[in-house]
């Protein structure tokens, strides 16, 4: 297993990305339309791919968001690699990051009825929080924090 820092412009991290969406996209429909706006990583400059026997299974990257507060955004892992540690090995690769140029507490956004997501970030120590920016008012986000 193999970790690569890179930005929103690799075409590893673009192709989990486009299979991201399709997979949101056949869940959870036109709802998606709003989201979209908030997911484009063509200007990402801090991304995550993570490679099991040189294929790319998994994905992550930062956005800043306020202060010394730094977004988590496009966590993915192919359907077949869920449930092997990929998903915690990027979150903890995005937050050594963050760290590393200087933010002390990430958020995230994620939906209330992605219950494996939501439970993968409490496992990691994030705590929820007031619905923050886009997601202010939206019953079906939840926002989580963690002290980096």
């Amino acid at each position: 297993m193999t970790t690569k820092r890179t930005t929103g412009n690799d075409n590893d991290f673009t192709s989990l990305i486009a299979l991201s969406n399709a997979i949101y996209r056949q869940r959870f429909g036109e709802a998606m339309d709003y989201y979209d706006q908030f997911n484009i990583v063509d200007t990402i400059d801090e991304a995550i791919v993570i490679y099991h026997e040189d294929i790319p299974v998994a994905c992550g990257c930062l956005r800043p968001h306020e202060g010394a507060s730094v977004e988590v955004k496009r966590m993915y892992v192919l359907p077949e690699r869920r449930n092997q540690g990929f998903a915690s090995l990027v979150l903890k690769e995005l937050e050594r990051w963050a760290k590393e140029l200087g933010y002390s507490s990430s958020v995230l956004e994620t939906s209330v009825s992605l219950t494996e997501a939501v439970n993968l970030y409490q496992k990691n120590g994030y705590e929820p929080i007031e619905n923050y920016g886009p997601y202010a008012g939206i019953e079906t986000s939840v926002c989580m924090r963690k002290v980096l």
